[in-house]
């Protein structure tokens, strides 16, 4: 049995299309219930719902054997997995963002708010910027209209909450999508199911591509 960690959401929505079109299909999953595991014997997988930013953990773990996660995750956390697949969904990019009219001085250390201190951190440190970190869990884009920092780094898909916040995009500094992860030991033990998964997802992306 290959055990699959889904992130909950449209992602998670998109990724199982995928892995049905591979031949792990599923079909109780799409039943509306509030269950979080769903198996099927015959197809030899089973999956489930977990929070997208655990996913890393339940398959670093060995709860799961494979699963989805965002790349700002693999980059924040450094799970101990094997990334094997972009799976070119769940686009967006870590970008620095800031009030209009901010302009950097150089001279003293910057304020930077942020959920992904580790990403930040590396961020500034290879362009030699001295910062303070401030880290924060959630509405990261009121930090600077308050003063609480200068600058903020976060995930950017359109940009509209930024602009309704009168921030805006200074620098970009990685792209994100989603990725296809493994657990090291699992892909020692069942690389045969783990390898076809890979091979028929990279055909459906090759396929898009044409």
């Amino acid at each position: 049995m290959l055990n699959v960690a889904l992130p909950k959401g449209r992602l998670g929505e998109k990724v199982y299309s995928m892995f049905e079109k591979a031949g792990f299909e599923c079909p109780s999953i799409k039943e509306q219930n509030r269950k979080l595991i769903f198996e099927n014997e015959e197809a030899g997988v089973r999956y489930f719902w977990v929070k997208p930013s655990d996913v890393a953990i339940y398959v670093e773990r060995g709860a799961a054997d494979i699963g989805v996660a965002g790349k700002d995750i693999l980059l924040e956390y450094k799970p101990d997995v094997y990334e094997l697949l972009d799976l070119d969904i769940g686009k967006c990019r870590m970008a620095v963002a800031a009030k209009k009219d901010f302009h950097d001085d150089p001279q003293r250390k910057l304020k930077v708010a942020t959920k992904f201190s580790n990403i930040a951190g590396e961020y500034y440190s290879s362009i030699d910027r001295d910062i303070d970190i401030i880290h924060l869990n959630g509405s990261i884009e009121i930090a600077p209209i308050l003063g609480l920092s200068d600058v903020i780094v976060d995930i950017v898909e359109t940009g509209k909450t930024l602009k309704e916040n009168d921030l805006e995009v200074f620098e970009t500094i990685v792209p994100i999508s989603a990725r296809l992860i493994s657990n090291k030991s699992a892909f020692k033990f069942k690389t045969e199911s783990i390898e076809k998964v890979v091979r028929e997802i990279q055909l459906q992306l090759s396929n898009k591509e044409v």
